[in-house]
């Protein structure tokens, strides 16, 4: 039999204000305002001995809403990587501090649900 391969996915949420100094002038979004984000995290991967799972899902929780609560309620152009606080650069920010927890971290997807906009980043 092959081995098969697998994504496992979990997400966590956060609220944050962020601006865009660089934006046009006209745009809204070059003023301060806020949104409420949604972060998915996907590792992919055979699965893993001995209980059979390609991660264990707790700890991809803890890990993704640790590093949500870093960003929770705060000023997004304040964390250094996201002075300008782009969704690519919000893709960027979670993998660089998951990649090493998760070796087979494979997809970040950060959203804006109320307004219908989402970035993917594939690792």
């Amino acid at each position: 039999m092959t081995s098969a391969t697998f994504e496992i996915t979990k997400s966590a949420t956060f609220d944050a204000a962020h601006y865009f100094a660089e934006g046009p002038e006209h745009r809204p979004y070059s003023n301060l305002h806020g949104h409420s984000f949604r972060v998915e995290a996907t590792v992919r991967g055979p699965t893993q001995e001995p209980v059979g799972w390609v991660a264990d899902l707790a700890d991809v929780d803890a890990a993704l809403k640790r590093v949500a609560g870093e960003l929770d309620h705060r000023l997004l152009n304040e964390r250094p990587g996201l002075e300008r606080p782009t969704l690519e650069h919000l893709c960027l920010y979670f993998a660089e501090r998951l990649k090493g927890e998760f070796p087979g971290l494979s997809r970040i997807v950060v959203s804006r649900p109320t307004i219908g906009e989402s970035c993917s980043l594939s690792l």
